[in-house]
């Protein structure tokens, strides 16, 4: 049975899909509609995506968007392993601007939900990893946004690299949360 743990952001949840292994392999129902919205979770999925990074210390977000294509996000890893980060964005929040983390991988066989109303980042922990991630809302350029990864204001503890950490050019130079006027509303 799938297993749904709430972190010490609630809205954020780590699941864990129960994973069924013999001589030949294993076998798992990742994502399975009714296990998770007997849990509350009920989220018309829009597409999946993939992304691979060569490098361990490959750093992708702080990345949001805004209404009306704002996105839940389930993250998990294929191949490899990545801390993930969601950073709440809701006004009004008790946790406006805190973060939550966890390590995901392919060998714990765990996912993050981050959902709307939250800026989502990872860093690669080894070479060569693969990350799926189902999204409520398509892709939209015009609604996409960043706030810097290592935003002191945030403070997340990223894990200690022996090497800089490798990023895009827009994630170089994303704007600090305080620089932000958010659209997302804490309801309670």
């Amino acid at each position: 049975m799938t297993a749904f743990h709430p972190t010490e952001i609630p809205a954020v949840i780590e699941i864990v899909p129960p994973k069924f292994g013999d001589h030949r392999g294993f076998f798992s129902e990742v994502y399975k509609r009714p296990a998770f919205a007997a849990a509350g979770i009920d989220i018309d999925w829009m597409q999946d995506n993939q992304s691979f990074s060569a490098p361990a210390g490959t750093v992708r977000g702080l990345h949001f968007q805004l209404p009306p294509v704002a996105q839940h996000k389930l993250v998990r890893v294929l191949r490899g392993a990545i801390y993930d980060v969601a950073v709440d964005l809701r006004r009004g929040s008790p946790s406006y601007g805190k973060w939550v983390g966890r390590e995901l991988s392919a060998d714990q066989w765990n996912q993050l939900l981050v959902p709307i109303g939250f800026a989502h980042c990872f860093m690669t922990l080894v070479p060569d990893t693969e990350v799926l991630y189902k999204v409520s809302a398509p892709w939209s350029q015009e609604h996409e946004r960043a706030i810097r990864w290592d935003d002191p204001a945030i403070g997340i503890d990223w894990p200690d690299l022996a090497t800089a950490p490798t990023l895009s050019d827009k994630d170089r130079v994303a704007p600090l949360l305080a620089d932000f006027d958010s659209p997302f509303e804490y309801e309670g």
